[in-house]
């Protein structure tokens, strides 16, 4: 069982059934499907919190990754293909520039459960946000604040690793045009 207060208080809710977040948002028991808006790193935060049963946790990442935009065929090409990932994984970058400001926006796919799910929370931390921003965020911090570093397996660790490299050397990138 999961308890969460509710501001009067604390119930007690199954793991299967629905928890509320806020007004909008909704935890997603495994019988029913996510909502379809992209989250944002403190809900994912509170989901995690309420959520003690790394299990629960395993699926909610699972879940977050379906919420992922389908990334076109075209987009599952070399140049967008994260290397040194056990499982395959693909980032495709978008610059998006106004006047002097430069947004980096992405899309992800992996062949993995779990790994698009970190792929989701990846994309919740950086997709949108300018290099300057993407830089000052230390993904690995936010990943070991959940608990991923004792519940991936050592190479999972290194693809996640490879993937915050690969968004960061972008904004590198981005910022050397400017």
């Amino acid at each position: 069982m999961i308890s969460r207060s509710n501001g009067a208080g604390c119930r007690k809710i199954e793991a299967s059934e629905h928890i509320a977040f806020g007004s909008a948002r909704t935890y997603i028991g495994p019988r029913t499907s996510i909502w379809a808006a992209m989250t944002t790193i403190d809900d994912i935060r509170d989901n995690f919190a309420l959520l003690d049963d790394w299990d629960d946790r395993y699926r909610y990442v699972i879940e977050l990754g379906r919420t992922l935009q389908a990334l076109p065929e075209a987009e599952h090409s070399p140049e967008n293909k994260v290397q040194g990932c056990v499982s395959q994984v693909w980032l495709s970058k978008q610059l998006e520039r106004n006047g002097a400001d430069v947004v980096l926006k992405y899309r992800g796919d992996s062949d993995a459960h779990i790994v698009r799910g970190l792929i989701a929370i990846l994309l919740t931390l950086y997709s949108g946000k300018s290099p300057q921003d993407i830089l000052a965020t230390n993904a690995i911090d936010v990943f070991d604040e959940f608990g991923f570093r004792e519940h991936l397996t050592p190479q999972r660790s290194n693809g996640l690793r490879s993937m915050v490299e690969r968004i960061r050397n972008d904004a590198r990138a981005a910022l050397a045009e400017a």
